[in-house]
């Protein structure tokens, strides 16, 4: 799925500005398939505008600047529907705490201690921001991926706490001050 598909699907369920479809792409709802900035995502909305299968309007603000809100035509829903048709490409998974897991070795056991700690607490927040969706969210097909990102969360958090140790073991042990040093 690319920033193109991202956008017709958040147009497909209601009408948004690129600023709206760029906070749902990294904070809201649609923030678990698909990386969206702003320099990708406008783009993509006047190539969708080109195509016919998004339209625009200029809605004015009372002390503001004026907002373009983008709505999706029926030749676009019918365009993202068919998209859905084609295979899915294979999840990305990108982890800055893997990276310091795979130079676990190099660094000092308290810091490789500290940063699953880290990791452990976002873990808590992510299935907690998930839990409180749950709530929110009445649609089957919302369910289901909601429970989906809860039990990868619940996993990855159970996989960290029982392997925990092994992580820190291949750290370097914490150096004891020299006499020098003190």
């Amino acid at each position: 799925m690319n920033v193109r598909t991202l956008c017709l699907a958040i147009l497909y369920q209601a009408d948004a500005t690129g600023y709206k479809i760029r906070k749902l792409s990294t904070e809201g709802e649609y923030a678990y398939f698909v990386e969206a900035s702003f320099g990708s995502i406008y783009p993509a909305l006047a190539r969708l505008e080109e195509e016919g299968l998004v339209t625009s309007r200029i809605e004015a603000q009372q002390g503001k600047p004026h907002r373009k809100i983008y709505s999706i035509t029926p030749v676009g829903r019918e365009a993202f529907i068919k998209s859905l048709f084609e295979p899915t490409g294979a999840d990305v998974f990108r982890s800055e705490f893997l990276l310091l897991a795979l130079f676990a070795p190099e660094l000092p056991a308290d810091l490789v201690e500290s940063r699953i700690i880290e990791r452990l607490d976002c873990l808590s927040n992510e299935i907690e921001t998930l839990k409180k969706h749950t709530c929110e969210r009445n649609e089957p097909a919302d369910q289901w991926i909601i429970r989906y990102g809860l039990e990868s969360m619940r996993f990855s958090h159970a996989y960290l706490i029982a392997h925990k140790d092994e992580l820190i073991a291949l750290a370097k042990p914490a150096q004891k001050p020299t006499l020098a040093a003190q």
